[in-house]
């Protein structure tokens, strides 16, 4: 990708307010939907929401994909997780081959995986594996550097991987997708992630911080620490998205946050997974509050700051069932209930058209 099409400034003014009158329109029809008012609950909201998104009362949401953005973090060197650092690069190349738990959700809703290489250790040729089409590679750097020490990267490759994130979705909304899943992999992301948690959300570290991949006791409050010392040492703004993602984030966050902007942009709805992606969400949301209208939350993560962070972003998980796997799973399995919630929505009839009495006005 040698050039932008779009700076972050031009994305972030062309992001409109989600139209209340479409919503409205499509409320209205769940109104007059043969059945008691409002009976299948959420699935209302979720189907009101897309018609507003889309600006139809006919919204499409397949074909649908995940992308999942993967980069390497150079705060693992402080012992933050309890897997090595080369299993991103070893899971890229399962997630290629079709082998990992986000190949079966994404089988199992028919959408498409695309895997991007932001910033991992490894370099991986496509050409060398078996669907390699599957894998981008748009490396800014082989990993972050340190973010207890300074910096996890520059201003500019903050906004690199912003608007890198933007260009992937934005290319795969010109093929035609219509439904956009987020996903991550990068061990040691869970500590970027709660830094940003923290700092945008204003949650107390003890609070925001877990275990990530299954750190024991002694483990996490050395991630406690490494994050409270990130956080003192590079003082991110929480009015300043790129200044977040600069000094503690993460080049696969900075992608999964242009996906989200992208998805406001073009009028398409984004699934967010767990605490990884809506760590890019926070950043969204701070360059662009309107963004996050267009976000749907798959899932609560069972990393304990998620609940914080989806309670900032006014976001209600679809699902809640203890996952932890990251990848795009929970956002991938959300897809199935948000289809059905439109199926729903336009397929089943009024009280007009079965020829059935509605209650009395």
């Amino acid at each position: 990708m040698d050039l932008f099409r779009k700076t972050l400034n031009q994305i972030i003014d062309g992001i409109e307010h989600l139209d209340a009158g479409w919503h409205e329109k499509a409320r209205q029809r769940t109104g007059r939907l043969v059945m008691p008012s409002r009976a299948l609950g959420r699935l209302h909201d979720i189907s009101e929401r897309l018609c507003a998104i889309r600006q139809t009362t006919h919204p499409a949401i397949t074909p649908k994909a995940v992308v999942v953005m993967a980069g390497d973090h150079g705060v693992v060197s402080d012992g933050v997780s309890a897997y090595p650092q080369e299993v991103t690069g070893e899971m890229i190349k399962t997630f290629i081959n079709g082998g990992a738990g986000i190949n079966v959700m994404a089988r199992h809703v028919a959408a498409e995986i695309r895997v991007v290489d932001m910033g991992v250790i490894p370099e991986i040729d496509p050409q060398q594996l078996d669907a390699g089409d599957r894998l981008i590679v748009h490396k800014i750097a082989k990993g972050t550097a340190n973010l207890s020490r300074g910096p996890a990267m520059t201003r500019v490759d903050a906004e690199t991987a912003i608007l890198t994130g933007f260009e992937v979705a934005a290319d795969l909304f010109d093929k035609g997708i219509q439904l956009l899943g987020t996903g991550d992999m990068g061990i040691g992301n869970t500590t970027s992630s709660a830094a940003i948690g923290a700092v945008v959300t204003g949650c107390n570290l003890k609070e925001m911080v877990g275990r990530g991949t299954g750190l024991d006791d002694e483990g996490l409050q050395r991630k406690i620490d490494v994050i409270q010392r990130a956080i003192a040492i590079n003082r991110p703004d929480p009015t300043d998205g790129l200044d977040i993602l600069s000094k503690i984030g993460g080049f696969e966050i900075g992608g999964i946050a242009g996906c989200i902007l992208a998805g406001a942009f073009y009028k398409r709805p984004v699934v967010i997974d767990g605490f990884i992606s809506t760590a890019g969400a926070l950043i969204a949301g701070v360059l662009s509050p309107q963004s996050t209208a267009y976000l749907f939350a798959g899932h609560c993560s069972e990393e304990p700051g998620h609940r914080y962070m989806l309670e900032h972003l006014e976001l209600t998980p679809i699902l809640d069932l203890g996952m932890r796997l990251g990848e795009g799973t929970g956002g991938a399995l959300a897809m199935g209930i948000m289809e059905a919630a439109i199926k729903i929505f336009t397929e089943m009839q009024t009280f007009e058209e079965a020829g059935v009495t509605d209650k009395e006005k």
